[in-house]
């Protein structure tokens, strides 16, 4: 069993409003805002829900869950949303960081520690982490773009940095 069919993962369909939020999300201010507020924001919801809902699900219709890896450096285990692609029984995540300087933080830490939790909703799985080859980078980048088309925006904006794709696959035991 992949670890979509372990979390239940589902991509839904957004609504109008919800797209035109996507237009907010992507461009240079809301993406700043975003970069420095929604995580903050996201860690009260999560937690009055019981890990069922996100800023991010709730305005624009994106699917996240939340991957809990082992701090590279630290050993301290972070937890952080993320949208998840559904990539064949595997979801990948990719390291954006809203289009703000810098790989983010999880990134760093799957490579060094490719163990990592991964809840959707309220369901929990653990999973192992690889990075995208460059044949999958392409197939994975065209369907985050379909289900978040703030996507390209960051693209356009991210220079100088190669954007960071992981593939989370379940754990075997």
């Amino acid at each position: 069993m992949g670890i979509i069919q372990e979390l239940g993962y589902q991509v839904p369909r957004p609504n109008a409003a919800q797209r035109a939020m996507w237009v907010v999300s992507s461009s240079r201010p809301g993406s700043w805002l975003f970069a420095r507020s929604l995580h903050h924001v996201d860690k009260v919801l999560l937690s009055a829900s019981g890990g069922r809902l996100t800023a991010a699900g709730l305005l624009g219709g994106i699917p996240v869950l939340t991957i809990t890896t082992t701090g590279a450096r630290s050993g301290a285990r972070r937890s952080v949303p993320l949208l998840g692609v559904p990539y064949g029984d595997d979801i990948a995540v990719i390291g954006t960081r809203f289009a703000q300087p810098g790989t983010p933080g999880w990134y760093y830490n799957l490579r060094a520690n490719p163990a990592a939790d991964v809840t959707y909703k309220d369901k929990s799985a653990r999973a192992f982490a690889r990075e995208a080859g460059d044949e999958e980078r392409a197939a994975i980048w065209d369907r985050a773009r379909s289900i978040y088309a703030g996507y390209e925006a960051y693209a356009r904006r991210i220079t100088g940095r190669k954007i960071r794709i992981m593939v989370l696959s379940a754990a075997q035991d």
